[in-house]
């Protein structure tokens, strides 16, 4: 069952470009009964694991900003500790971790869909805004592995003008660091499946040959 879970939220991943924290938490929570805390700090290490080759394919085509990576991990380091911290405090928040997905969720497609209708492009830099917001995005990370990927990837093209290319390195990048410092946190306190986990990479990794297989039948625009 892990498997096949950890198989289908890489393809999912892979194909759509939906966040992993966002699908996995409540996977496991919902299909396999894991506690908040224990599905949250499976889900971080997991989404590190299965982004882990992307961010290497970016950082190789110089596609990260350095100096945006920079001010986003000042405020999502501290963020991405404390939300993990508090997880780790609060038994049994199964209903506040959905929660806050649903509403990253909600969040995320309501300002994309703001962008999109208002026609916003890149505007003026805003530098200032990244670290405070990114304390946020680490925040919800923490506490409930969503977050990093939407909001960080709407957060740069509000306040930055970097290319597409390099929103998607420079936020990869930055989920990867909350993803890695969050899952160590909950691993500290005993709070991840490690043998889930290995079945949940494993069917990550599987997917790689079928999706590449599925992108290459894709019809061309």
């Amino acid at each position: 069952m892990a498997f096949l879970l950890g198989f289908l939220i890489a393809f999912a991943i892979g194909v759509t470009g939906v966040g992993a924290g966002t699908v996995t938490a409540p996977l496991l929570i919902l299909a396999l009964g894991l506690p908040p805390e224990v599905a949250v700090g499976t889900a971080l290490l997991f989404g590190f694991l299965v982004k882990v080759p992307a961010g290497a394919v970016y950082l190789l085509r110089r596609q990260v900003d350095a100096r945006a990576l920079l001010r986003l991990l000042l405020g999502g380091v501290p963020g991405v500790l404390l939300g993990s911290l508090l997880l780790t405090q609060l038994k049994g928040a199964k209903d506040l971790v959905l929660l806050l997905v649903g509403l990253t969720v909600v969040l995320s497609a309501g300002l994309g869909l703001w962008r999109g209708l208002k026609g916003v492009g890149r505007g003026r830099e805003r530098p200032w805004l990244l670290p405070p917001a990114a304390f946020g995005i680490g925040l919800e990370v923490g506490f409930s592995s969503a977050g990093a990927g939407a909001l960080g990837t709407l957060l740069l093209l509000h306040a930055t003008r970097l290319s597409p290319q390099q929103v998607g390195g420079t936020d990869l990048l930055f989920g990867l660091v909350l993803a890695l410092l969050g899952g160590g946190v909950h691993l500290a306190f005993g709070q991840v499946a490690p043998s889930l986990l290995l079945a949940l990479a494993s069917g990550g990794a599987a997917r790689g040959p079928l999706a590449a297989l599925f992108a290459t039948r894709r019809p061309k625009e």
